[in-house]
């Protein structure tokens, strides 16, 4: 085999690696399912209350499920998605948008945003604990944002209880 040959091949390869690294084809096929309980700590007591709750809306992908924001009695904030589904994806994360709502990537992008967590699943029941320092009158929403290709996936406007 010519050098040259073999410099075309081994470019090749690196270049298949390249895209599959960037886009990961299969998770457009594989979910990653998680189904979480609600902090058992405080479901045994009643002084768990609700702060805000919203139904997901469509982004640029499908997005269905309620995000709600409990305070714990131990003064801690949770978010939880409850009966979410949406597309999976390479590095897809969890924002409150400074924003009573996100129709669109720009949206996001301008309006400003926390990010709380990477997704833990695309399907399935999951909480993520809220930082204190979060000022939930500012941020109003939470989108399912994709930071490989800053796209918005879905968002649920929330409303104070």
């Amino acid at each position: 085999m010519s050098t040259r040959k073999l410099i075309v091949i081994v470019a090749a390869l690196l270049v298949i690696a390249g895209a599959w690294y960037a886009f990961r084809p299969e998770r457009l096929v594989v979910n990653q399912k998680v189904n979480e309980q609600f902090p058992t700590a405080s479901a045994a007591t009643n002084s768990t209350t609700t702060l805000a709750s919203g139904n997901f809306h469509n982004g640029a992908h499908d997005t269905k499920g309620t995000a709600t924001i409990y305070q714990l009695p131990d003064g801690k904030r949770t978010l939880r998605l409850t009966n979410f589904e949406t597309s999976n994806g390479p590095d897809v994360h969890v924002y409150l948008v400074a924003a009573d709502d996100a129709q669109d990537s720009d949206t996001v992008k301008q309006a400003g945003f926390v990010e709380i967590s990477p997704l833990k699943g695309n399907v399935g029941d999951q909480n993520y604990d809220l930082p204190a320092s979060v000022d939930l009158s500012k941020y109003r929403a939470v989108t399912i944002w994709c930071q490989r290709f800053g796209v918005n996936f879905g968002t649920a406007p929330l409303k104070q209880s």
